[in-house]
C-alpha cells in the first residue's frame, strides 16, 4: 500500500502500523494523525475513497466520523461555559423553556451530555426526513417525558445527545450548532471539519462501505431492555452516502472529518487549550469538561462505561498505554479522536470501512500502541 504524508522519522512505527492495516485487509481508505506538545508529527492517509477503489484518498479526503462528532459538540459547550452562557449544573428548560414539559424540568446539561438523561431516543414515529429537519425532531424531545429517571443510569443516547445539545446552543448562542463549530472551533484551528456540509465539497467526501458485523450493535440494543436509542430512526450505516445526510446538521453523528482535523482539535486539548499561538479554551475549563460524570455500566450495551461532559473517559480502547488524564470519542464502524494531557498528545483517525464494536478495533490498537512507544 502506498501510504502518503509525513511521518517524524521517530513515529516510523506508527507508519509501519498504518500500512500493516491495509496488507491485512483491515483498511481500504483512511487517515491517522498526531500531534504532540503543539507540533504534528504524523499526518497519513492511504487507500481508496470509493468503493470501486478507483478514487485516490488524498489530504484532503472528508469522511463521516459518526460519534467522534459528539467530542467537537462537547468542546462547543465546554467553551459557551468558559464564556457564561452555559453552566453543567443548570438543568436544559434555562435555556430551552419547552424542554421542562413531561417532568424534564430538573434534567441537566451534565446528564444530557453524559447520557444519563433519560432520553435516549423518541417515544413517537420519526423517519430520518424529521431527524434531518431538525425542528421536528427536537419539538418531539421537548414534548416527550424521559424513559427512565434521569440520573439512575447511564444509557446511550446515540442521536438525541446531538439534537438536545445544538438546541441549547442554538438559543444560547443563535448559531446552529455546525456554524458555532466551523466559526469557532474549525476556522481558528484551521481544522477540516464539517456538520453541514456545503455541497460544494461533496467531491472530498469518502464513500462509506460498512464491513462485517457493522450494524450488530444496532439488534443487540434493539432487544435490550433501552430499545428507543436505535428507533425513531433506526440508524443506518450508509445513510452518509446521500446528500441529505451530508448537508443536515446531526450533532450527534454527521461530522464530516479528516484524521488531521480530530488530532488538531485535541492536540490543542492536550496542550492546554493552544495551538499555533492560539488560544481556544482555558486549561481549568478543560478540566472541568474532563471531569468524570458517570463510571458503571451503560445499559444499553451492557458494557462498562465512563463519560465526562461528553468525552469518553478510562475507555479501554485508547490502549493501556494511555494515562489516566486521556479523553475522546469513538465513532461507530472505527473513527476516533482523543487527548492525553499526560502525554500531550492528541490523536486523529478516519476510515471508510466500517467494522463492529464487539472488540477493541484492531486498527486502533496497533496505532495507538505505536504512538505511545515513541513517546
Amino acid at each position: 500500500m502506498n501510504i502518503q504524508g509525513h511521518c517524524d522519522p521517530r513515529f516510523g512505527r506508527v507508519r509501519e502500523a498504518f500500512a500493516e492495516s491495509f496488507d491485512q485487509g483491515l483498511e481500504h481508505g483512511a487517515g491517522v494523525s498526531v500531534v504532540v506538545a503543539g507540533r504534528t508529527v504524523v499526518s497519513l492517509w492511504g487507500g481508496h475513497a470509493d468503493a470501486a477503489r478507483s478514487r485516490p484518498w488524498r489530504q484532503d479526503t472528508l469522511i463521516n466520523v459518526w460519534s467522534s462528532t459528539k467530542g467537537v459538540v462537547a468542546l462547543a459547550i465546554a467553551m459557551l461555559v468558559q464564556r457564561g452562557k452555559l453552566d453543567y449544573a443548570t438543568p436544559v428548560a434555562r435555556y430551552w423553556p419547552e424542554f421542562a414539559a413531561c417532568g424534564k424540568e430538573r434534567i441537566t446539561l451534565d446528564q444530557v451530555l453524559s447520557h444519563q438523561a433519560g432520553l435516549n431516543g423518541l417515544i413517537v414515529p420519526m423517519d430520518e426526513t424529521g431527524l434531518l429537519a431538525w425542528a421536528p425532531y427536537v419539538d418531539a424531545l421537548a414534548a416527550m417525558p424521559p424513559l427512565w429517571k434521569p440520573g439512575s443510569r447511564c444509557v446511550y443516547h446515540a442521536l438525541t445527545f446531538g439534537h438536545i445539545l445544538g438546541e441549547v446552543v442554538r438559543r444560547v448562542d443563535g448559531r446552529s450548532v455546525g456554524r458555532f463549530i466551523a466559526e469557532e472551533i474549525a476556522a481558528p484551528l484551521g481544522a477540516d471539519f464539517h456538520i453541514g456540509l456545503p455541497e460544494s465539497e461533496d467531491s472530498r467526501v469518502a464513500e462509506m462501505i460498512e464491513g462485517p458485523h457493522a450494524s450488530d450493535w444496532i439488534d443487540f440494543v434493539r432487544a435490550s431492555p433501552f430499545p428507543h436509542t436505535v428507533n425513531n430512526p433506526e440508524p443506518r450505516a450508509l445513510a452518509p452516502n446521500d446528500r441529505d445526510w451530508r448537508a443536515a446538521e446531526v450533532p450527534g453523528g454527521n461530522g464530516q472529518s479528516t484524521a488531521l482535523a480530530l488530532a488538531r482539535k485535541y492536540g490543542m486539548m492536550a496542550a492546554g487549550g493552544i495551538l499555533d499561538g492560539n488560544r481556544l479554551i482555558d486549561q481549568a475549563t478543560i478540566e472541568e469538561a474532563a471531569r468524570p460524570r458517570v463510571r458503571g455500566m451503560d445499559d444499553s450495551f451492557a458494557e462498562p462505561a465512563a463519560f465526562s461532559a461528553g468525552y469518553q473517559i478510562e475507555k479501554r480502547a485508547y490502549a493501556g498505554l494511555a494515562s489516566s488524564q486521556t479523553f475522546g470519542h469513538n465513532g461507530w464502524g472505527g473513527a476516533m479522536g482523543f487527548a492525553d494531557q499526560g502525554a500531550g498528545i492528541g490523536f486523529g483517525y478516519v476510515t471508510k470501512r466500517m467494522l463492529g464494536f464487539d472488540d477493541v478495533d484492531p486498527r486502533h490498537q496497533i496505532l495507538i500502541d505505536a504512538v505511545y512507544r515513541a513517546l
